[in-house]
């Protein structure tokens, strides 16, 4: 039986290198993680090729909530045509109406310019009044994987949500547990939701590197030594 995939959120390249080195099998390619991730910018995906990993790219044009106006959708819809231009596995994406639920006729215009890519729904769907609901919706407009804390602040709370999550999901979608996942906790999240992939960003604590403010940079030892228990 295969060890569970380790897919780690990172917002450079250099960043995605030191990742992958250290064990991630997917990078989830974002700028700007303190702001909760962004679409990265066009020098970024034109390094990607150089990423010895597949890379899901974060598209999100701005910080804030996930209500956007038709012309963000068309900046979105541009953002995607050069992910994969720039030859990204796949796009991480999501969008809610006013009421906190799902913008199913959003999401459908999205999703019709993913064609070749992978889709992940991203944690809007921690904000949904019904995620049951929203599972089914995922399901009907054809996403590949949802990430998910369960609705709760962390994937370790949420753990129990998430394996009924799994369990409503009869092999018709991926759940990817997220949020607050590292070595500590990786093997009772796993234990408890029965998921075959996480999602971590495995950030350095403490002073960064740079010493810029809201540099989320990776921290390969975390990395190693959160791969190291899924693989046991």
């Amino acid at each position: 039986m295969s060890s569970p995939l380790l897919e780690v959120c990172v917002e450079s390249f250099e960043d995605a290198e030191r990742a992958v080195a250290a064990g991630a099998g997917r990078i989830e390619y974002c700028s700007a993680l303190a702001l909760g991730g962004l679409t990265p910018s066009p020098g970024a995906l034109a390094r990607m090729h150089d990423i010895d990993a597949p890379c899901m790219v974060m598209i999100r044009p701005r910080p804030g909530n996930f209500h956007y106006s038709q012309s963000e959708l068309e900046t979105m819809k541009r953002e995607i045509a050069i992910a994969r231009d720039h030859g990204a596995a796949g796009v991480v994406f999501g969008v809610a109406n006013t009421k906190g639920a799902l913008d199913i006729a959003a999401l459908r215009e999205l999703m019709t310019e993913c064609s070749g890519l992978r889709t992940t729904l991203h944690r809007v769907f921690d904000e949904v009044p019904d995620q049951m609901v929203a599972l089914e919706q995922a399901v009907d407009l054809g996403f590949d994987r949802i990430l998910t804390s369960g609705g709760a602040s962390d994937a370790r709370t949420g753990a129990k949500q998430i394996a009924q999550l799994i369990a409503a999901c009869h092999g018709r979608i991926a759940i990817l547990p997220g949020a607050g996942i590292g070595a500590e906790n990786a093997c009772d999240i796993l234990t408890i939701t029965g998921a075959n992939e996480l999602h971590a960003s495995c950030k350095m604590t403490g002073v960064e590197p740079s010493g810029h403010p809201g540099r989320v940079a990776v921290d390969p030892e975390r990395v190693r030594a959160l791969r190291a228990i899924m693989d046991q």
